[in-house]
């Protein structure tokens, strides 16, 4: 009896505990959401609260899961995962309210977009104050995530698996944040000329006509950083670079896949390749061929982006009174225009310099509220429509850590990089709309069968166009075939996971033959497409690839309607 009686009373405190635990645990990953959000937003004041609230919680949810009695039961073989499962979940907690959340909201005091970006300057000696702090920040929460990643598995309880679920991508995401911020902490100072000014060479692609790197370079214009203040001068349009040479040597691999476009000479296939820093290095080089002088970086924007910032700095107003807003820059810039002006490209070329120049103009200087323009460009940058390059070696391989870099991974993780370049030399790609679906078997034995699926749709209007947008000049005269105007005749290339097999390619229900070839380490299956106006298109490349650890990736190329992509690739350990 005094056994039973013990082993009831025990019941009881644990569930008392478990009771506790669990309410003190979901208040506390709440508030530790919350305050992450409050962070993102620069609500540092509510941050810093709920981020108090947090570590309150977590401390009590640690308290009730570490008693007399929750320890015992903890102790049993199998029977106390769930129970030792909690711990370690409240620990995590815990030293992440405490640890990583509190400081972070003090320095986001410190470094709010506010403070960081006045009169057209950013703080650099701030931002750069403050590295050492958001390093060990980033350390702390690396740590705990992988201390998350650690937790054991709780056997036979559901809702403890959730909770541990729930933790490891909340903590994955606040780690990565951290670490991106410590990252750009290092990197922005000394590219914004916080130790002697910098120059780059930023490139307007225009996506109407796709190219690897997002669109054909349209435009370009120099911007020059001097201890955190920009300037843009230089503006011009793309036909200053016509017999802009770049006698640079980027390996036989490039030469072989892209050589016969003349990517060193001819500035419309600079940037056939997705590998930005092979397009940034041809224009650096440009540049220095064309003008005799070398820029520090490169810089690629394309007409999306720069409706996200308009939408942050408001409207511009031209000289003739039209007005260039968020809601009708990319519809002048990549359609309108080529309406506009169908026979004067030059007029047109000027027009659009105009606008690039008006809207440089209101971006460099004062900005009413630093956090729209911030998450402007976070937006931007999370649908890769801005890619940087630093000629400064260092600076470069701290680049290529983040998205910035648009650079093609050289690990084997799972990879599906589908990438489209117009063949036809027009500007259809306006009105293609795309999807990718990348799918995969388990992760059973050394290989698996994986299917990536390339949906392709011409929504060209049937409505007069002027021969530039709706043509076909681009496609050599020695291919014997007619197209009806508006029809897209595209280059869809698949970069796949390293080791990668092609078993076969699809057109429409088709077997087709593909052209084979390798870059970076990755091999590349080459379809070209012929898509009359308001007809689909469907290419599915079926491969056996190696089961290798690691998430899934599948960038997407930065054309003018965002690219719809599905991943269904189970994630393998090692």
């Amino acid at each position: 009896m005094v056994v039973v009686l013990l082993i009831l009373g025990l019941g009881c405190w644990v569930a008392v505990g478990a009771f506790q635990a669990k309410s003190n645990l979901e208040q506390a990953r709440g508030s530790a959401q919350k305050a992450k959000d409050s962070l993102l937003e620069a609500d540092t004041k509510t941050a810093a609260a709920l981020a108090r609230d947090a570590t309150d919680s977590a401390q009590a949810a640690r308290d009730a899961t570490h008693s007399l009695a929750w320890n015992i039961v903890a102790a049993v073989p199998w029977l106390g995962s769930p129970f030792k499962t909690g711990q370690q979940i409240t620990d995590v907690v815990s030293g992440l309210a405490t640890n990583v959340l509190q400081p972070a909201a003090d320095i986001g005091v410190t470094i709010s977009p506010e403070r960081l970006y006045k009169d057209g300057r950013v703080d650099v000696d701030l931002l750069r104050s403050q590295e050492d702090q958001l390093s060990t920040l980033a350390e702390k929460a690396t740590r705990l995530n992988a201390e998350a990643g650690a937790i054991q598995d709780p056997h036979y309880m559901a809702t403890i698996g959730d909770a541990r679920t729930q933790l490891q991508d909340q903590i994955a995401d606040l780690t990565s944040i951290l670490e991106n911020t410590a990252l750009a902490a290092r990197l922005v100072p000394p590219m914004m000329g916080a130790d002697g000014p910098r120059t780059y060479f930023m490139g307007f692609q225009t996506n109407a006509e796709a190219r690897g790197t997002g669109g054909l370079l349209g435009g370009f214009g120099v911007l020059r950083f001097d201890n955190g203040t920009p300037t843009v001068d230089t503006l011009g349009s793309n036909v200053d670079l016509a017999d802009a040479i770049a006698p640079i040597d980027l390996g036989l691999e490039y030469d072989q896949q892209y050589g016969f476009a003349n990517p060193f000479t001819d500035f419309r296939n600079s940037n056939l390749s997705p590998h930005f820093p092979y397009t940034a290095q041809i224009w650096r080089t440009m540049w220095a061929q064309q003008t005799g002088t070398n820029v520090d970086g490169v810089i690629a924007i394309d007409p999306v982006a720069l409706s996200y910032i308009l939408g942050a700095v408001g409207p511009i107003t031209m000289a003739d009174g039209e007005v260039i807003s968020k809601d009708n820059v990319v519809e002048l810039t990549e359609s309108t225009a080529y309406i506009r002006f169908p026979e004067d490209q030059l007029a047109r070329k000027q027009y659009l310099q105009n606008i690039a120049t008006a809207v440089v103009t209101k971006i460099t200087g004062p900005v009413k509220s630093p956090r729209q323009l911030l998450d402007a460009l976070g937006r931007a940058v999370s649908e890769r429509r801005i890619a940087i390059w630093s000629s400064v070696a260092e600076e470069q391989k701290l680049l290529e850590e983040t998205p910035l870099a648009h650079a093609i991974p050289d690990d084997a993780a799972p990879f599906a990089a589908v990438v489209l370049n117009n063949l036809g030399g027009n500007k259809l790609d306006y009105y293609l709309k795309t999807s990718i679906e990348y799918a995969a078997d388990d992760c059973r034995g050394a290989t698996r069968a994986s299917t990536v699926t390339v949906n392709l749709d011409n929504t060209v209007p049937n409505k007069p166009l002027p021969d530039y947008v709706a043509a076909a000049a681009g496609l050599s005269p020695d291919v014997p075939i007619e197209i009806p105007r508006g029809t897209n005749i595209t280059s869809v290339r698949l970069f796949a996971t390293k080791d990668a097999k092609l078993s076969a390619a699809i057109l429409n229900g088709e077997r087709v033959p593909a052209i084979v070839s390798t870059e970076r380490g990755h091999p590349v299956f080459e379809v070209q497409v012929i898509i009359p106006p308001g007809q689909p298109a469907n290419i599915s490349f079926q491969l056996s690839e190696p089961t290798v650890p690691g998430k899934a990736r599948v960038p997407s190329q930065p054309l003018v309607n965002t690219v719809d992509s599905k991943v269904l690739v189970p994630e393998c350990k090692g």
